[in-house]
């Protein structure tokens, strides 16, 4: 598996291209994938912020996660996930938003196992999608396989998009036309 520095300097690259913004909210990654993103030079073109939601009070009052779906469902949720990024987009004014939350351990949380996680990627006209891992290894391998995970996504997302509106601009065939 390539490293996180290869895939965040990928989306980096695509999202300068597009002029388009990124933000980021952490949970169980406490600002490793914020860190990860701006380790790549000329980061400042692309990267808005990030926020590092470690309580469940900043995920619901900072990032505007439902309170409702914290109390019924915990942090460690995809839903809760999907909004964080999408608090993210909002809070921070980019065009698109990643997340992380889970369990890094050592301990199991809200009923869940040490390794699972949820990464989050919200993007523009309703772009985004939600992954549930079931990660293995030390607290640092577990933080680590999601910095990986919520990049790989968000290439994905940015990728899918980028063909989405190849699509719409080129008749609908998926095929690029002089």
């Amino acid at each position: 598996m390539s490293g996180p520095g290869s895939a965040a300097a990928g989306a980096l690259e695509m999202l300068a291209g597009r002029g388009q913004s990124l933000a980021v909210a952490e949970s169980l990654t406490g600002g490793l994938v914020a860190g990860a993103l701006t380790a790549v030079p000329g980061a400042s073109r692309v990267v808005r912020g990030s926020v590092t939601a470690y309580a469940t009070e900043v995920k619901r009052e900072v990032l505007g996660v439902d309170g409702a779906l914290l109390a019924a469902r915990g942090a460690v949720d995809g839903e809760v996930a999907r909004q964080m990024a999408s608090g993210a987009r909002r809070v921070l004014g980019a065009d698109w938003g990643l997340a992380t939350t889970g369990v890094a351990g050592p301990d199991p949380q809200d009923g869940h196992p040490v390794g699972t996680v949820f990464v989050a990627v919200q993007g523009l006209d309703g772009a985004g999608a939600v992954r549930r891992l079931s990660l293995a290894g030390d607290r640092d391998r577990i933080r680590q396989d999601t910095i990986r995970a919520v990049l790989a996504l968000l290439l994905s997302e940015l990728t899918e998009n980028m063909r989405a509106q190849d699509t719409e601009q080129h008749g609908g065939n998926g095929c690029l036309q002089p």
